[in-house]
């Protein structure tokens, strides 16, 4: 079988960076990530807010390796670092005073990447 390769330059430089990340820090964490978001596009993973709600508790970070969708109501704050975000997946994440960040960001304010939640 053919070896999907991703085409998105954002896309490619993430995983490039997530990789370096990894090995600089010794973390498996980003290494983790940039496996699942190097997957085709039809298996990247998707999460509904309800299912980060129903996993998470008040001050959660998670890292979603792909898609958070605006199913369901967020009950408590909780930082999330995703690749991409719906608009009402990101407004509903924000009304319950949580922060919404691309991986990028969250690999930059936690470098080792301590207490996040890999989910999906």
């Amino acid at each position: 079988m053919k070896k999907v390769k991703a085409t998105n330059p954002e896309l490619i430089m993430l995983i490039r960076d997530l990789k370096k990340k990894s090995q600089e820090s010794q973390t498996n964490l980003w290494l983790s990530l940039a496996e699942n978001l190097s997957t085709s596009k039809r298996s990247r993973i998707a999460v509904n807010v309800s299912r980060l709600n129903r996993y998470t508790k008040d001050g959660e970070t998670i890292a979603v390796p792909g898609k958070v969708l605006g199913a369901g109501n967020a009950g408590h704050p909780m930082t999330v670092a995703a690749f991409a975000f719906s608009d009402v997946a990101q407004a509903k994440i924000l009304k319950a005073k949580g922060k919404c960040l691309s991986i990028k960001e969250l690999m930059e304010k936690n470098p080792d990447g301590k207490n996040v939640k890999l989910m999906g």
